[in-house]
């Protein structure tokens, strides 16, 4: 489905990723693994052109090169991102901020169905849909931010620190939910800081270190690996 291939990309003289090579195939939820400013979120960007920066290599999705292609194209293709920190628009209501993320995509379709899809997955947005999306807890907002990235109706969802900020007993249902969507067959690339909870998810991870890839495998395996542990996940 998505194919990396000896991308780097540099902001001026500093190189963000150098020769990095991915994959997510159908169906998978791959996770990428790093410390701060190794180059998961510029890895993310690259591929929906949401970052300024001179990159080669090539990124096929679906046996395209998307390299070139313009962000509203690549999000046409089914490829959406989720960014961090959720970017609503805070004086939006829920239901509009939903609305959002249909926008050039509603023609032929009734976005109607895809707003109910979105309450069905996350109940509470339903009694909150009339309420400004600067109002609601951080976990709603979260939950918002994913919704509005479904109502594109991807094919490929990334997702770029969901838990960030969030309550242990919210981390657990976000991570859940992510679990959920990829079982109604939304193939899943997810950068996070909380190893243990993306690792336990995810069917095979990738660790990315000062822009390149240090270490691949199935997640189970990553989980006991000396150098995971011993990096991400603090224990034996």
């Amino acid at each position: 489905m998505l194919e990396v291939s000896d991308l780097s990309a540099s902001y001026g003289p500093v190189t963000a990723l150098a020769n990095v090579t991915i994959s997510v195939e159908s169906g998978e939820i791959v996770s990428l693994l790093g410390s701060n400013g190794a180059g998961k979120s510029t890895l993310l960007g690259c591929m929906t052109k949401s970052v300024s920066c001179r990159m080669s290599g090539s990124i096929s999705y679906t046996g395209t090169n998307i390299l070139g292609l313009r962000t509203d194209a690549i999000i046409a293709h089914g490829l959406v991102l989720v960014p961090e920190g959720r970017q609503l628009f805070a004086e939006l209501t829920v239901e509009e901020n939903l609305r959002m993320g249909a926008y050039g995509c509603e023609r032929g379709r009734n976005w109607r169905s895809d707003v109910e899809r979105a309450y069905a997955l996350f109940p509470p947005l339903r009694e909150r849909r009339r309420q400004t999306a600067a109002t609601l807890s951080g976990g709603e907002q979260q939950m918002v931010a994913i919704g509005r990235a479904l109502m594109a109706r991807p094919r490929l969802l990334l997702l770029d620190e969901p838990s960030l900020g969030l309550a242990p007993l919210l981390v657990r249902q976000i991570f859940d939910l992510i679990q959920q969507i990829n079982g109604q067959g939304v193939a899943v690339l997810l950068v996070e800081q909380n190893a243990r909870q993306a690792l336990r998810i995810a069917h095979r991870a990738y660790v990315l270190e000062k822009g390149r890839v240090t270490l691949t495998g199935r997640a189970k395996e990553l989980m006991s690996d000396p150098q995971v542990v011993d990096a991400y996940l603090g224990e034996a």
